[in-house]
């Protein structure tokens, strides 16, 4: 046993090639030293696999001082790699849990952030109804509505209508034959979620029509 550098002696103690006087000391080193009786756990494995493949007539072969590193230095080497690895699931976990509770928020607060105005329409004639919401870009305006009510097979047109009386289309749609948002159509689909843009600023728009595709106009929003 080496006496300046006891914890070396892991691997030759685990092969049972210490000395008898050698091995008694190590014994009484590995009482108090945990990283020894770690390393004995790992090279306990490598012994065993040794003895198997010495076979039956050379299990009590030595190996020599060169085999003896490179084992001592393998399962180093595997120990640190292990450590790294640990180490880097660790710090994804911290990670996660650091970054989780910020998304739940930043989620939570878009939700609750107040959004652009939303005007309702609603034609008594064809029974479609509207909730419009516009907002104002540096290009036009862009506008999110929601439309219920639109009954089908057809296709329909939103036309945004300037103060100067001037059409502009802005979007064409197909409307099944069930409809959207039809109350008590059992194969009609939910309401119609819309979203579109134009070139006019809403200070120049007179009025937005949702029109069928022979003209008739189902419902006006403002103006």
């Amino acid at each position: 046993m080496s006496r300046q550098q006891p914890h070396r002696d892991v691997a030759a103690y685990a092969l049972g090639i210490l000395e008898p006087a050698d091995a008694h000391r190590f014994e009484e080193h590995l009482a108090g030293c945990v990283a020894c009786a770690v390393g004995l756990s790992d090279f306990t494995g490598v012994a065993t696999a040794l003895s198997e493949l010495a076979g039956p007539g050379r299990i009590d072969a030595r190996p020599g001082p060169q085999l003896l590193e490179r084992l001592t230095g393998a399962v180093a080497v595997q120990r640190r790699r292990d450590r790294r690895r640990r180490l880097r699931l660790a710090a994804v976990a911290a990670a996660l849990i650091v970054a989780l509770p910020v998304a739940v928020v930043t989620v939570r607060g878009a939700a609750q952030e107040p959004g652009p105005p939303r005007v309702v329409a609603s034609d008594p004639v064809s029974g479609v109804t509207a909730s419009v919401a516009l907002e104002d870009r540096d290009w036009g305006t862009s506008v999110a509505m929601r439309l219920s009510g639109l009954a089908g097979p057809r296709t329909c047109r939103l036309v945004a209508i300037g103060k100067d009386g001037a059409e502009h289309p802005v979007l064409s749609w197909w409307v099944p034959e069930g409809g959207y948002g039809i109350s008590g159509q059992s194969d009609g689909q939910g309401p119609l979620d819309l979203e579109a843009s134009t070139g006019l600023h809403p200070t120049e728009i007179g009025r937005w029509e949702v029109r069928s595709d022979g003209g008739e106009r189902l419902l006006s929003i403002g103006g």
